[in-house]
């Protein structure tokens, strides 16, 4: 019987535990694709992978000298995509973090530092229960800079793993800011959302971020 209820136990947080999953009832409205970011002048942008963008754009958009961090779609050859459609793992999109950040407060290379710490580069389209390309660990650059950048940045990273980073590195292309409801979702569903207590929290908590 203790047995049976362990097994129980482990299958509803594993339930709880990812992020796939999109609400039955909401406003027409939250359904809607965000807005583009601003970029203000000086800014730049990084778009990366690490996993559901839900717990990537809670701690980005905590770091001092990031200006916004908004979640959304990037790698696939689906125009305009849906998160229902991200979620069938047939549209060859990542979740992505769009990063604007002011390179005089914060370097490329400290974004990518975050990134390394927020995520296991290691295992190929997988997150912990999240599984499928979507999760997929990627950089996606924006201009020949960021690429070196990049590439010595995933060389150094190598150091800190056990195992091999797997995490693509490719060109930026069309970026596709995710339904409203997914921007700022940690802090706005925290309370009732086991993924966001069980996954997101704890993460949060090890950066030493607010939670």
């Amino acid at each position: 019987m203790k047995r049976l209820a362990a097994l129980c136990s482990l299958w509803i947080v594993a339930l709880i535990s990812s992020c796939n999953g999109e609400p039955t009832t909401m406003p027409a409205e939250d359904k809607k694709p965000a807005e583009m970011p601003k970029i203000p002048e000086g800014a730049e942008v990084a778009t990366l992978g690490a996993g559901c963008f839900w717990c990537v754009e809670a701690a980005y958009n905590q770091i001092d000298g990031v200006y916004s961090a908004t979640s959304g779609y990037m790698g696939g050859h689906v125009k305009n995509p849906t998160y229902e459609q991200i979620c069938t793992k047939t549209t060859g999109h990542a979740e992505v973090v769009h990063v604007v950040f002011d390179p005089k407060k914060i370097s490329y290379e400290r974004v990518l530092a975050w990134f390394w710490d927020l995520h296991d580069p290691t295992t190929l389209n997988r997150q912990g229960a999240d599984e499928g390309p979507q999760y997929r660990s990627a950089i996606f650059y924006h201009s020949d800079e960021q690429k070196k950048t990049a590439e010595a940045s995933k060389t150094a990273a190598a150091k800190l793993f056990k195992d091999p980073i797997v995490t693509e590195i490719t060109k930026a292309a069309e970026f596709y800011p995710a339904e409203k409801y997914h921007q700022n979702y940690y802090f706005q569903n925290k309370e009732g959302n086991g993924y966001c207590k069980y996954v997101i929290e704890p993460k949060l908590k090890k950066l030493t971020l607010n939670h």
